[in-house]
């Protein structure tokens, strides 16, 4: 995001990652290490991975490091991680991620803490993507909430649209570590090839985002994009190693990374 005071330029962009995804005993990403290097944390609330405890210690975590917190409801579906496709009312939509904001809310507050934005994780995100009913019931839990909070969504896709209807700040949301396809949408995890775990090539994608506004997709276009947060996904064996080449390589392109709250959406 370029921003401008007088004669002054500068590129800021945040930096988010999708955390706090253990369950009980189970452990999954490195939450201690990622914290360190990310602006914004994307916390798990219970439905795809997360509890009451891992929610409590991920957000008074985040606060330690300057971190700004965020809700990232999911479908109930510990199972599959989220990332399985379910059919549900659209009401039943609403009211389960009304409900998984609340439970951030509430554990956030307990900790004298607020809750700044809300992405939407996995298989419920890629189908509010394209499907502009499934945005809105989600944009709708979200205002129904906190019209307060800033939705974090897929550049340019139906989230955009459902926000604007209900007039809530939109954060367009790019990924480091994910390939995209011709249309501007992500590359779906049924191809082998649409996670990105080189760390070389995750930089040269985020800055060419940040530098030139446009991602290469797989098929070498190259698709106008406008970005305001960028995404590492923390369940990945190579979260830590690809986020603090990520951050370096904004830093040293003279992009500025802040926390969600600070980009002036």
């Amino acid at each position: 995001m370029l921003l401008e005071w007088g004669d002054i330029r500068e590129m800021r962009v945040n930096l988010n990652a999708d955390i706090g995804e253990s369950f009980g005993r189970f452990r999954v990403g490195q939450d201690e290490e990622l914290m360190r290097i990310i602006a914004s944390a994307n916390i798990a609330c219970g439905m795809h991975a997360g509890d009451p405890t891992v929610m409590h210690r991920t957000t008074l975590l985040a606060n330690a490091n300057g971190v700004s917190i965020g809700a990232h409801p999911g479908y109930n579906d510990l199972w599959g991680f989220g990332r399985r496709e379910l059919k549900m009312p659209l009401t039943d939509i609403e009211h389960l991620v009304a409900y998984q904001i609340g439970a951030l809310e509430a554990i956030a507050r307990a900790n004298g803490l607020n809750v700044t934005h809300v992405k939407p994780h996995g298989q419920l995100h890629n189908m509010a993507i394209v499907d502009f009913n499934i945005a809105l019931a989600i944009a709708k839990a979200v205002r129904s909430v906190n019209r307060e909070l800033i939705f974090v969504g897929l550049n340019g896709s139906e989230l955009e649209r459902a926000a604007r209807k209900t007039e809530l700040r939109f954060a367009k949301e790019a990924f480091a570590d994910r390939r995209y396809e011709d249309d501007g949408n992500l590359t779906s995890r049924r191809e082998p090839d649409a996670v990105i775990h080189d760390t070389d090539e995750a930089v040269r994608q985020v800055v060419t985002m940040m530098t030139e506004g446009v991602v290469v997709a797989r098929s070498g276009k190259r698709v106008p994009i406008e970005v305001h947060s960028i995404c590492v996904h923390g369940d990945e064996s190579t979260a830590v190693p690809l986020a603090k080449s990520v951050r370096e390589g904004l830093e040293r392109a003279g992009v500025q990374v802040v926390p969600l709250p600070k980009m002036g959406l």
